[in-house]
Protein backbone atom coordinates (compact mmCIF):
# COMPACT_ATOMS: atom_id res chain seq x y z
CA UNK A 1 0.00 0.00 0.00
CA UNK A 2 1.70 2.76 -1.39
CA UNK A 3 -0.47 5.86 0.15
CA UNK A 4 -1.37 6.19 3.76
CA UNK A 5 -4.29 4.05 4.81
CA UNK A 6 -6.95 5.45 6.52
CA UNK A 7 -8.21 2.80 8.30
CA UNK A 8 -6.26 -0.60 9.47
CA UNK A 9 -8.39 -2.97 11.01
CA UNK A 10 -6.20 -5.84 12.95
CA UNK A 11 -7.27 -8.92 14.47
CA UNK A 12 -8.17 -12.34 13.60
CA UNK A 13 -7.05 -16.32 14.14
CA UNK A 14 -10.73 -17.79 13.85
CA UNK A 15 -12.96 -16.95 11.89
CA UNK A 16 -14.99 -15.71 15.45
CA UNK A 17 -12.22 -12.67 14.93
CA UNK A 18 -11.95 -12.80 11.19
CA UNK A 19 -15.71 -12.45 10.50
CA UNK A 20 -16.33 -9.19 12.52
CA UNK A 21 -13.35 -7.51 10.94
CA UNK A 22 -14.43 -8.00 7.80
CA UNK A 23 -17.61 -6.85 8.74
CA UNK A 24 -16.22 -3.49 9.63
CA UNK A 25 -14.07 -3.34 6.70
CA UNK A 26 -17.14 -3.43 4.50
CA UNK A 27 -18.96 -0.79 6.41
CA UNK A 28 -16.11 1.62 5.99
CA UNK A 29 -16.13 0.78 2.33
CA UNK A 30 -20.07 1.64 2.16
CA UNK A 31 -19.47 4.52 4.07
CA UNK A 32 -17.72 6.03 1.22
CA UNK A 33 -14.18 4.94 2.67
CA UNK A 34 -12.04 3.77 -0.72
CA UNK A 35 -11.82 -0.02 -0.70
CA UNK A 36 -7.99 0.59 -1.05
CA UNK A 37 -7.79 2.96 1.95
CA UNK A 38 -8.35 -0.42 4.43
CA UNK A 39 -5.85 -2.73 5.57
CA UNK A 40 -5.73 -5.21 7.34
CA UNK A 41 -3.01 -6.26 9.54
CA UNK A 42 -3.68 -10.39 11.32
CA UNK A 43 -1.07 -13.10 11.94
CA UNK A 44 -0.09 -15.73 9.88
CA UNK A 45 -1.51 -18.73 11.37
CA UNK A 46 -5.03 -17.36 11.20
CA UNK A 47 -8.26 -17.74 8.62
CA UNK A 48 -7.36 -14.27 7.87
CA UNK A 49 -4.97 -15.58 5.22
CA UNK A 50 -7.65 -16.95 3.29
CA UNK A 51 -10.99 -14.60 3.89
CA UNK A 52 -9.42 -11.33 3.64
CA UNK A 53 -7.94 -11.62 0.54
CA UNK A 54 -11.32 -13.42 -1.09
CA UNK A 55 -13.02 -10.23 0.26
CA UNK A 56 -10.60 -7.84 -1.68
CA UNK A 57 -8.29 -6.42 0.67
CA UNK A 58 -4.56 -6.33 1.19
CA UNK A 59 -3.77 -8.05 4.10
CA UNK A 60 -0.31 -7.78 5.99
CA UNK A 61 0.78 -10.91 8.02
CA UNK A 62 2.54 -10.68 10.94
CA UNK A 63 4.62 -13.55 12.92
CA UNK A 64 3.33 -14.85 16.42
CA UNK A 65 0.51 -17.46 18.03
CA UNK A 66 -1.63 -17.19 20.69
CA UNK A 67 -0.02 -17.39 24.45
CA UNK A 68 -1.92 -21.06 26.84
CA UNK A 69 -2.78 -20.01 29.99
CA UNK A 70 -0.24 -22.19 31.81
CA UNK A 71 3.43 -23.10 32.00
CA UNK A 72 4.80 -24.75 28.14
CA UNK A 73 7.41 -24.45 26.17
CA UNK A 74 5.66 -23.38 23.22
CA UNK A 75 4.93 -20.32 25.10
CA UNK A 76 8.64 -19.33 24.84
CA UNK A 77 8.28 -19.30 21.36
CA UNK A 78 5.10 -17.24 21.14
CA UNK A 79 6.69 -14.56 23.01
CA UNK A 80 9.72 -14.43 20.69
CA UNK A 81 7.45 -14.37 18.00
CA UNK A 82 4.70 -11.56 19.57
CA UNK A 83 8.35 -9.46 20.29
CA UNK A 84 9.01 -9.80 16.87
CA UNK A 85 4.92 -8.48 15.74
CA UNK A 86 5.43 -5.70 18.06
CA UNK A 87 8.74 -4.51 16.68
CA UNK A 88 7.21 -4.54 13.02
CA UNK A 89 3.84 -3.53 13.71
CA UNK A 90 5.70 -0.05 15.35
CA UNK A 91 7.93 0.03 11.95
CA UNK A 92 4.57 -0.24 10.04
CA UNK A 93 2.85 2.39 11.60
CA UNK A 94 5.84 4.59 12.03
CA UNK A 95 5.73 4.81 8.05
CA UNK A 96 1.56 4.21 7.22
CA UNK A 97 0.29 6.74 10.35
CA UNK A 98 -3.35 5.84 9.61
CA UNK A 99 -5.93 7.81 10.55
CA UNK A 100 -7.69 5.39 12.73
CA UNK A 101 -6.67 1.89 13.96
CA UNK A 102 -9.88 -0.64 14.42
CA UNK A 103 -8.72 -3.87 16.92
CA UNK A 104 -11.42 -6.93 17.20
CA UNK A 105 -8.84 -8.52 19.64
CA UNK A 106 -7.18 -11.88 19.63
CA UNK A 107 -3.32 -12.13 19.43
CA UNK A 108 -3.08 -11.33 16.13
CA UNK A 109 -5.10 -7.80 16.60
CA UNK A 110 -2.28 -7.14 19.90
CA UNK A 111 0.64 -5.88 17.90
CA UNK A 112 -0.67 -3.38 15.47
CA UNK A 113 -3.45 -2.20 18.47
CA UNK A 114 -0.21 -1.50 20.73
CA UNK A 115 1.74 0.76 18.19
CA UNK A 116 -1.58 3.09 17.89
CA UNK A 117 -1.27 3.18 21.41
CA UNK A 118 2.09 4.03 21.42
CA UNK A 119 2.27 6.80 18.45
CA UNK A 120 -1.09 7.97 19.80
CA UNK A 121 -3.06 6.94 16.55
CA UNK A 122 -6.83 7.22 17.40
CA UNK A 123 -7.64 3.48 18.22
CA UNK A 124 -11.05 1.83 17.94
CA UNK A 125 -11.60 -1.78 19.92
CA UNK A 126 -14.36 -3.81 19.10
CA UNK A 127 -15.26 -6.31 21.64
CA UNK A 128 -17.52 -9.51 20.78
CA UNK A 129 -17.77 -11.14 23.68
CA UNK A 130 -19.72 -10.12 26.91
CA UNK A 131 -16.61 -10.48 28.89
CA UNK A 132 -13.33 -9.01 26.55
CA UNK A 133 -10.56 -10.78 26.30
CA UNK A 134 -6.76 -10.32 27.88
CA UNK A 135 -6.06 -8.15 24.27
CA UNK A 136 -8.84 -5.74 24.57
CA UNK A 137 -8.60 -5.28 28.35
CA UNK A 138 -5.05 -4.25 28.04
CA UNK A 139 -4.99 -2.07 25.33
CA UNK A 140 -9.00 -1.49 25.61
CA UNK A 141 -7.56 1.36 28.54
CA UNK A 142 -6.32 3.43 25.89
CA UNK A 143 -8.39 3.48 23.18
CA UNK A 144 -10.49 6.49 21.82
CA UNK A 145 -13.67 4.65 22.30
CA UNK A 146 -14.49 0.49 23.09
CA UNK A 147 -17.10 -0.93 20.95
CA UNK A 148 -18.90 -3.36 22.98
CA UNK A 149 -21.65 -6.16 21.76
CA UNK A 150 -23.49 -5.83 25.25
CA UNK A 151 -24.27 -3.42 28.20
CA UNK A 152 -22.07 -3.78 31.29
CA UNK A 153 -18.86 -4.42 29.69
CA UNK A 154 -16.03 -3.46 31.90
CA UNK A 155 -13.98 -0.99 29.72
CA UNK A 156 -13.69 2.87 29.42
CA UNK A 157 -15.51 4.94 26.92
CA UNK A 158 -17.74 2.33 25.51
CA UNK A 159 -20.72 2.45 23.11
CA UNK A 160 -22.89 -0.14 22.66
CA UNK A 161 -22.89 -1.02 19.34
CA UNK A 162 -23.81 -5.24 19.26
CA UNK A 163 -21.49 -7.21 17.26
CA UNK A 164 -20.63 -6.22 13.73
CA UNK A 165 -22.35 -8.89 11.36
CA UNK A 166 -20.75 -8.88 7.70
CA UNK A 167 -23.29 -7.68 4.74
CA UNK A 168 -23.41 -11.06 3.23
CA UNK A 169 -24.98 -12.78 6.26
CA UNK A 170 -27.14 -9.74 6.35
CA UNK A 171 -28.20 -10.73 2.85
CA UNK A 172 -29.60 -14.30 3.78
CA UNK A 173 -32.54 -14.98 2.97
CA UNK A 174 -35.08 -17.58 5.29
CA UNK A 175 -38.02 -17.39 2.94
CA UNK A 176 -39.45 -20.54 1.41
CA UNK A 177 -37.48 -20.64 -2.24
CA UNK A 178 -34.40 -19.65 -1.17
CA UNK A 179 -33.90 -22.46 1.55
CA UNK A 180 -35.12 -24.35 -0.81
CA UNK A 181 -32.40 -22.87 -3.79
CA UNK A 182 -29.80 -23.42 -1.12
CA UNK A 183 -30.51 -27.16 0.01
CA UNK A 184 -30.49 -28.21 -4.02
CA UNK A 185 -27.18 -26.32 -4.29
CA UNK A 186 -25.80 -28.09 -1.09
CA UNK A 187 -27.33 -31.49 -2.91
CA UNK A 188 -29.51 -32.12 0.26
CA UNK A 189 -33.56 -33.30 -0.60
CA UNK A 190 -35.37 -29.65 -0.09
CA UNK A 191 -38.03 -31.70 1.61
CA UNK A 192 -36.36 -32.95 4.64
CA UNK A 193 -35.57 -31.66 7.81
CA UNK A 194 -32.42 -30.03 7.58
CA UNK A 195 -29.44 -29.74 10.73
CA UNK A 196 -26.09 -27.92 10.18
CA UNK A 197 -23.51 -29.03 12.99
CA UNK A 198 -20.58 -27.02 13.06
CA UNK A 199 -17.43 -26.72 16.02
CA UNK A 200 -17.01 -22.92 14.62
CA UNK A 201 -13.87 -22.82 11.43
CA UNK A 202 -11.38 -24.54 13.63
CA UNK A 203 -14.18 -27.60 15.18
CA UNK A 204 -14.96 -28.77 18.22
CA UNK A 205 -14.75 -32.05 19.22
CA UNK A 206 -17.26 -33.12 21.65
CA UNK A 207 -19.50 -31.53 18.86
CA UNK A 208 -17.86 -33.73 15.98
CA UNK A 209 -18.49 -36.79 18.14
CA UNK A 210 -21.96 -35.81 18.76
CA UNK A 211 -23.14 -35.98 14.62
CA UNK A 212 -21.35 -38.77 14.41
CA UNK A 213 -23.47 -40.59 16.61
CA UNK A 214 -26.43 -38.74 15.59
CA UNK A 215 -25.68 -39.75 11.92
CA UNK A 216 -25.55 -42.97 13.28
CA UNK A 217 -29.10 -42.87 15.31
CA UNK A 218 -30.94 -41.51 12.64
CA UNK A 219 -30.00 -43.68 9.36
CA UNK A 220 -32.74 -45.31 8.99
CA UNK A 221 -34.45 -42.19 8.46
CA UNK A 222 -35.24 -40.50 4.92
CA UNK A 223 -36.74 -37.41 6.42
CA UNK A 224 -34.24 -35.77 7.89
CA UNK A 225 -30.44 -34.79 6.52
CA UNK A 226 -27.27 -33.43 8.45
CA UNK A 227 -24.89 -31.38 7.19
CA UNK A 228 -21.55 -31.40 9.68
CA UNK A 229 -18.91 -29.16 9.14
CA UNK A 230 -16.25 -30.52 11.39
CA UNK A 231 -13.23 -27.89 11.15
CA UNK A 232 -10.05 -27.45 8.92
CA UNK A 233 -8.10 -29.01 11.35
CA UNK A 234 -9.91 -32.28 12.40
CA UNK A 235 -11.60 -32.83 8.75
CA UNK A 236 -9.00 -35.64 8.03
CA UNK A 237 -9.30 -37.70 11.77
CA UNK A 238 -13.74 -36.60 10.73
CA UNK A 239 -13.35 -38.62 7.58
CA UNK A 240 -11.76 -41.03 8.33
CA UNK A 241 -14.46 -41.93 11.46
CA UNK A 242 -17.21 -41.22 9.23
CA UNK A 243 -15.95 -43.64 7.04
CA UNK A 244 -15.15 -46.42 9.49
CA UNK A 245 -18.87 -45.89 10.80
CA UNK A 246 -19.92 -46.48 6.92
CA UNK A 247 -21.45 -43.04 6.95
CA UNK A 248 -19.91 -41.63 4.48
CA UNK A 249 -17.89 -43.83 1.15
CA UNK A 250 -14.37 -45.33 1.48
CA UNK A 251 -13.20 -42.74 -1.62
CA UNK A 252 -13.37 -40.25 1.42
CA UNK A 253 -16.09 -38.59 -0.69
CA UNK A 254 -17.55 -35.47 2.05
CA UNK A 255 -14.13 -34.45 3.06
CA UNK A 256 -13.75 -31.11 0.92
CA UNK A 257 -12.87 -28.33 2.90
CA UNK A 258 -13.96 -25.21 0.59
CA UNK A 259 -17.54 -26.43 -1.01
CA UNK A 260 -19.82 -28.59 -0.22
CA UNK A 261 -19.11 -32.32 -0.85
CA UNK A 262 -21.02 -34.18 -3.62
CA UNK A 263 -23.82 -36.31 -2.67
CA UNK A 264 -22.76 -39.67 -0.88
CA UNK A 265 -25.61 -42.07 0.56
CA UNK A 266 -25.21 -42.78 3.87
CA UNK A 267 -23.50 -46.40 4.00
CA UNK A 268 -21.11 -46.25 1.78
CA UNK A 269 -20.36 -46.72 -1.89
CA UNK A 270 -23.07 -47.17 -4.18
CA UNK A 271 -23.76 -50.67 -4.57
CA UNK A 272 -22.12 -51.52 -1.32
CA UNK A 273 -24.00 -54.74 1.01
CA UNK A 274 -25.48 -53.86 4.20
CA UNK A 275 -29.00 -52.79 5.42
CA UNK A 276 -30.55 -49.64 3.47
CA UNK A 277 -29.64 -46.46 4.53
CA UNK A 278 -31.93 -43.59 4.09
CA UNK A 279 -30.48 -40.66 5.77
CA UNK A 280 -29.00 -37.82 3.78
CA UNK A 281 -25.42 -37.25 6.08
CA UNK A 282 -22.77 -35.02 4.69
CA UNK A 283 -19.16 -34.01 5.57
CA UNK A 284 -17.10 -30.88 5.15
CA UNK A 285 -14.85 -29.07 7.03
CA UNK A 286 -15.42 -25.27 6.33
CA UNK A 287 -17.89 -23.91 4.09
CA UNK A 288 -17.74 -19.95 3.29
CA UNK A 289 -21.26 -19.74 2.64
CA UNK A 290 -22.00 -20.94 6.04
CA UNK A 291 -24.53 -17.93 6.35
CA UNK A 292 -26.49 -19.46 3.47
CA UNK A 293 -26.74 -23.11 4.97
CA UNK A 294 -27.77 -21.86 8.63
CA UNK A 295 -30.57 -19.51 6.83
CA UNK A 296 -31.41 -22.77 4.74
CA UNK A 297 -31.62 -25.43 7.52
CA UNK A 298 -34.30 -25.75 10.25
CA UNK A 299 -31.71 -25.91 13.36
CA UNK A 300 -28.11 -25.00 14.10
CA UNK A 301 -26.03 -27.00 16.61
CA UNK A 302 -22.82 -25.17 17.16
CA UNK A 303 -21.06 -23.32 20.08
CA UNK A 304 -21.86 -20.20 21.58
CA UNK A 305 -19.26 -17.67 21.18
CA UNK A 306 -20.33 -14.15 20.01
CA UNK A 307 -19.90 -14.16 16.48
CA UNK A 308 -21.50 -16.97 16.14
CA UNK A 309 -24.58 -15.89 18.21
CA UNK A 310 -24.50 -12.20 16.65
CA UNK A 311 -24.60 -13.76 13.29
CA UNK A 312 -27.69 -16.49 14.44
CA UNK A 313 -29.66 -13.79 15.57
CA UNK A 314 -28.79 -11.21 12.75
CA UNK A 315 -30.30 -14.87 10.17
CA UNK A 316 -33.33 -15.41 12.50
CA UNK A 317 -31.82 -18.91 12.94
CA UNK A 318 -33.09 -21.57 15.38
CA UNK A 319 -29.89 -23.35 17.32
CA UNK A 320 -28.74 -25.70 19.86
CA UNK A 321 -26.16 -23.81 21.49
CA UNK A 322 -23.29 -25.99 23.31
CA UNK A 323 -21.25 -23.54 24.82
CA UNK A 324 -17.17 -24.03 24.57
CA UNK A 325 -16.38 -25.07 28.42
CA UNK A 326 -13.64 -22.53 30.24
CA UNK A 327 -14.32 -19.74 27.86
CA UNK A 328 -12.70 -16.71 29.40
CA UNK A 329 -15.48 -15.29 31.49
CA UNK A 330 -17.53 -18.28 31.03
CA UNK A 331 -19.02 -15.99 28.17
CA UNK A 332 -19.89 -18.85 26.17
CA UNK A 333 -22.69 -19.65 28.57
CA UNK A 334 -23.77 -16.52 29.08
CA UNK A 335 -24.64 -16.27 25.33
CA UNK A 336 -26.18 -19.38 25.22
CA UNK A 337 -28.44 -18.80 28.11
CA UNK A 338 -29.37 -14.67 26.99
CA UNK A 339 -30.88 -16.93 24.23
CA UNK A 340 -32.42 -19.50 25.82
CA UNK A 341 -34.34 -17.58 28.19
CA UNK A 342 -35.35 -15.19 25.04
CA UNK A 343 -36.88 -18.60 23.68
CA UNK A 344 -34.57 -18.20 20.70
CA UNK A 345 -31.99 -21.62 21.40
CA UNK A 346 -32.16 -24.97 23.77
CA UNK A 347 -28.79 -25.14 25.98
CA UNK A 348 -26.72 -28.64 26.04
CA UNK A 349 -23.60 -28.22 28.83
CA UNK A 350 -20.45 -29.82 26.63
CA UNK A 351 -20.22 -32.51 29.51
CA UNK A 352 -23.99 -33.37 29.09
CA UNK A 353 -23.68 -33.19 24.67
CA UNK A 354 -24.40 -36.58 23.57
CA UNK A 355 -25.51 -38.54 20.49
CA UNK A 356 -28.55 -39.55 22.70
CA UNK A 357 -28.83 -36.41 24.22
CA UNK A 358 -28.92 -34.19 20.94
CA UNK A 359 -31.14 -36.97 18.96
CA UNK A 360 -34.08 -36.07 21.72
CA UNK A 361 -33.62 -32.48 21.72
CA UNK A 362 -33.51 -32.12 17.63
CA UNK A 363 -36.65 -34.26 17.29
CA UNK A 364 -38.46 -32.26 19.99
CA UNK A 365 -37.89 -29.34 18.24
CA UNK A 366 -38.19 -30.38 14.65
CA UNK A 367 -41.89 -32.27 15.33
CA UNK A 368 -43.42 -29.13 15.70
CA UNK A 369 -43.29 -26.49 13.08
CA UNK A 370 -44.71 -23.70 15.26
CA UNK A 371 -41.70 -23.79 17.95
CA UNK A 372 -39.29 -23.61 15.52
CA UNK A 373 -40.86 -20.36 14.13
CA UNK A 374 -41.24 -18.72 17.52
CA UNK A 375 -37.27 -19.64 18.13
CA UNK A 376 -36.29 -17.81 14.76
CA UNK A 377 -38.82 -14.60 15.86
CA UNK A 378 -37.02 -14.77 18.82
CA UNK A 379 -33.77 -15.07 17.78
CA UNK A 380 -34.05 -12.50 15.17
CA UNK A 381 -35.33 -10.06 17.60
CA UNK A 382 -32.21 -10.39 19.11
CA UNK A 383 -30.33 -9.07 16.21
CA UNK A 384 -28.01 -6.02 15.96
CA UNK A 385 -27.79 -5.61 11.60
CA UNK A 386 -26.49 -2.19 12.27
CA UNK A 387 -23.75 -3.11 14.61
CA UNK A 388 -20.75 -2.62 11.69
CA UNK A 389 -22.18 0.38 10.58
CA UNK A 390 -21.96 1.94 13.77
CA UNK A 391 -18.39 0.73 14.84
CA UNK A 392 -17.53 2.03 11.25
CA UNK A 393 -19.24 5.92 12.33
CA UNK A 394 -17.10 5.10 15.78
CA UNK A 395 -14.00 4.47 13.37
CA UNK A 396 -14.55 7.57 11.28
CA UNK A 397 -15.33 10.20 14.24
CA UNK A 398 -12.19 8.98 15.81
CA UNK A 399 -10.18 9.92 13.04
CA UNK A 400 -11.80 13.06 12.15
CA UNK A 401 -11.33 14.21 15.81
CA UNK A 402 -7.47 13.93 15.72
CA UNK A 403 -7.64 15.06 12.13
CA UNK A 404 -9.20 18.34 13.53
CA UNK A 405 -7.42 18.62 16.98
CA UNK A 406 -3.81 18.62 14.56
CA UNK A 407 -5.31 21.15 12.12
CA UNK A 408 -6.33 23.27 15.27
CA UNK A 409 -2.51 22.96 16.69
Amino acid sequence: MSRRPFAVVTGGGTGGHVSPALAVGDALVASGVERSEVLFVGGRRGMESRLVPAAGYQLVQLPGRGIQRKLTRENLGAVLGLGASVFLALGMALRQRPHVVVTVGGYAGFAYALAAVVLRIPLVVVTIDAAPGAVNRLVGRFASVNAVAYPGVLLPRTEVTGPPVRGSVLAVSRDGEARRRVREQLGFDPGRRLVVVTGGSLGAGSVNEAALALAELWLARDDVAIYHLAGERNIEEMTRAATERRLIGPTGAGSETLQAPPAVPVGGSPGGSGPERRLEYRLAGFDPELAAAVAACDVVVCRAGASTVAELTAIGAPSVLVPLPGAPGDHQTKNAVALEQAGAAVMIRDRELSGDRLAGTLERLLEDEAVLSTMSEAARALGHRDAAARVADLARRAAGATTRSRSAA
